[in-house]
Parts: C-alpha cells; sequence; structure tokens
C-alpha cells in the first residue's frame, strides 16, 4: 500500500507499545523490486519485530511512523531565521524546534491555517488570497499540486515567523500504513511490506513522499517505529476450503502475498486464483520468484498477470477478469469463493467493480439491477472484500 494515512486501531495483544508509543523495529532488509528500466522505485522492506509482544492477521496493516527529512527540516530552519535550538511546543511536551520538525509536524502539505497566516504577512499575496475563497477549492488544489510548506516561505520571504508562530499553524506528523505483506506463521519476528518510493519533480524541486523516502533512505541505522491496524474487514475466509480470488495490481499485491503463505503454512485446500498487474513483465513483476514457487507447491491455483506497457493497447486486471469470465462466475456462484480487491481506489477498484458486475450480469444472464444486487449481497456476505486506497 502506498502511503495511507489513518486512525490506528488497538493492539491484538497486550504489549509495552501502544500506538502513541510504537515498537522500534529495526530495518533488516531494503530491496529494489523493480528493474533499472522501471518509472517506479518499488521496494521490499523486512521490518525485525523480535521482542514486540504484538501481533497481526495477514490482511492487516501497519502503521510506520517516520521522521522528516533532515536536509528539508534544515532548509526551512534557514528560510525562517531561526537557529533551531528555540523551544516550541510539541504534544505535551517542548522540544527544540529542529527536533519538533524532524519527529511531530508535517512539514510538507502545507495547511489552511498555514496559507492564510501567509496572507496576512506576505507583501505579495493577493492570487493565493482569491485562491483561498471557497468557491475557488478546485482552482486552489490545481495551483497546490507539487507545492509544499518551503515553496510559500521562499516565495514570500516577507511572511515572517516565529519557530512557535510557525508550529501552531502545521498539523502532527502522522503515520502511514501499509498492507503487511507476509504471514507471521512464516516470519514470526518480521513483517514485509512492498512500498512505491515517491519521489517526484515539481517547481524545480525533488519532492519525496514522507514515509516512503524514510524507509528507502534513512531508516537503515535508526529504529522503525511501528504499531499494527487491524482491518477486519480484509481477513481471509474462516473455512480454510474456500476459495478466493484476489485481485492486487502494483503494491495491491502486498496482503495476498501474505495470504498465500499463510494458507500454505496451515496446509489451507481452498483454490487461490490470483490477478497482478503492473506496466512490464521485465522490470517491474513484484516477487516472481514466490509466486513460480507457489505455482509449483500447487497452492496458487490460478494466476494472471496483465502488463499494461508491454503491448501498443494497455492491459489492465480487469481485462483479463472478463478474459476469464465464465470461470470466475463458475467459482463465484458454484463454489462460493471470496473476491479480494486491494490496491488504487481512484480508477482499478473502479474498473474491476464494473467487470465484476458485468461477469455476473452476463455470466449469470441477469438484468442490470439484479446483477447489481446479486454484488451487494456478496458484499453484505462478506464475500467481496476491498482494501482500497
Amino acid at each position: 500500500m502506498p502511503e495511507v494515512t489513518a486512525p490506528l486501531k488497538a493492539a491484538t495483544s497486550a504489549s509495552l507499545y501502544t500506538r502513541s508509543n510504537p515498537f522500534p523495529g529495526k530495518l533488516v532488509v531494503n530491496r529494489r523490486l523493480s528493474g533499472p528500466e522501471s518509472e517506479k522505485d518499488t521496494r521490499h522492506f523486512e521490518i525485525d519485530l523480535t521482542g514486540w509482544g504484538l501481533s497481526f492477521e495477514v490482511g492487516d496493516s501497519v502503521a510506520v511512523y517516520p521522521t522528516n527529512d533532515p536536509d528539508l527540516v534544515e532548509e526551512i530552519i534557514h528560510a525562517l531565521g531561526a537557529k533551531g535550538d528555540e523551544p516550541v511546543a510539541a504534544g505535551k511536551t517542548q522540544k527544540n524546534f529542529r527536533e519538533a520538525l524532524l519527529r511531530d509536524y508535517s512539514i510538507t502539505q502545507p495547511t489552511p491555517k498555514f496559507l492564510k497566516a501567509i496572507t496576512r504577512r506576505a507583501n505579495s499575496s493577493t492570487l493565493l488570497k482569491d485562491l483561498l475563497q471557497p468557491e475557488r477549492k478546485e482552482d486552489l488544489d490545481r495551483y497546490l499540486w507539487g507545492m509544499e510548506v518551503i515553496d510559500f516561505l521562499n516565495e514570500h520571504p516577507s511572511a515572517k515567523f516565529s519557530p512557535e508562530e510557525f508550529v501552531g499553524l502545521l498539523t502532527k506528523l502522522q503515520p502511514r500504513l501499509y498492507s503487511v505483506a507476509s504471514s507471521l506463521r512464516v516470519y514470526p519476528e518480521q513483517v514485509h511490506l512492498i512500498v512505491d518510493v515517491v519521489r517526484y519533480e515539481s517547481h524545480g524541486r525533488v519532492r519525496k513522499g514522507v514515509a516512503s523516502s524514510f524507509l528507502a533512505e534513512r531508516a537503515d541505522n535508526v529504529p522503525v517505529p511501528v504499531y499494527p491496524s487491524s482491518a477486519k474487514h480484509f481477513h481471509m475466509p474462516e473455512n480454510p476450503d474456500t476459495p478466493i480470488i484476489m485481485i492486487g495490481p502494483g503494491t495491491g499485491i502486498a496482503p495476498f502475498r501474505a495470504f498465500l503463505q499463510d494458507r500454505q503454512a496451515v496446509g489451507a485446500k481452498g483454490k487461490n486464483w490470483l490477478y497482478f498487474g503492473a506496466q512490464r513483465e521485465k522490470c517491474d513483476y513484484a516477487y516472481k520468484e514466490d509466486f513460480d514457487r507457489f505455482k509449483r507447491d500447487g497452492i496458487l491455483t490460478r494466476f494472471d498477470c496483465a502488463w499494461s506497457r508491454d503491448q501498443a493497447h494497455k492491459i489492465y486486471v480487469q481485462h483479463k477478469l472478463l478474459e476469464n469470465a465464465a470461470e470466475i462466475w463458475k467459482w463465484l456462484d458454484s463454489e462460493g469463493a471470496q473476491f479480494f480487491v486491494c490496491g488504487d481506489a481512484r480508477r482499478m477498484a473502479k474498473d474491476v467493480d464494473a467487470a465484476l458486475r458485468k461477469i455476473v450480469q452476463e455470466q449469470g444472464g441477469k438484468s442490470v439491477n439484479d446483477a447489481n444486487s446479486y454484488v451487494e449481497k456478496l458484499k453484505s456476505d462478506k464475500r467481496y472484500k476491498r482494501d482500497v486506497y
């Protein structure tokens, strides 16, 4: 799962560690999964959990508590004309300004409070003032794309803030949730994650995802604070004989690698059908060795891949579903399979949902309304489960 900020739920067992006092994990593997020709930097991380006294189930997530980029922190301190050792509020305690910016505050996304303060204090912020009108929200979003707090400080040097005032304009640095890509039955002292490292250029600067760049660039010799987050809506069937169909393109593959590990470990008899999608087979085929082994071992009953850029027309997971419509319908209607989707909510999950409804309508000989009712019943019976973001 890419970076997702979300409220965390309680841990599953008694432990010294809590949401506000996460376990100090140790990063032991940081391996690039995507090849040099790939447009993405997709990484496999393994975090050592020895002694944490907590647990998670496959389908759950783990929250990673990142620290901010020290270079960006120094740039903000410099732009404000501060020293970095000034005392400021940080939660219920006080810290020096540098430490608070590193660990406690979100220093990339400009908050409405910060933008309003810039317009009040800067000598030349008429455009921003106009864009902050409620009816200009879409224009503001377009204007803010790829812009961060540091851009406004650099562009409006006349807007002066003391360190204490500045942190009052920021929000708390939140943990990021990532789907677990491993089973505790197979790796009892570890959690594995698959993460796309967010890195792009805008307005002449390189921008980085807070948590993904923390893991990729800065976590080798520092604790990686983690805490589990339950996702009861996304757990595997209680009956190990139930077939499952899993759709997980990109980093959405994470929970399904964990599902297959878990099913193999407990000797589950249920059939497993996996759909994976990415841009190019040559350089974006995450966990190929794992899936080849699952096929050899008979754990992976069927495996379909969609490579969107390997041919002139784009092929996505929903197209592969439609190619196998009759068999999908058989698994769902005759064999009682559960249907799982993990990944991008904006497009992929909608396209997969539309493909599923089309399969039910055409293969089941149903009207549009009856097909929609069938799919809604799959949801209410907890046979259609989604973890999308």
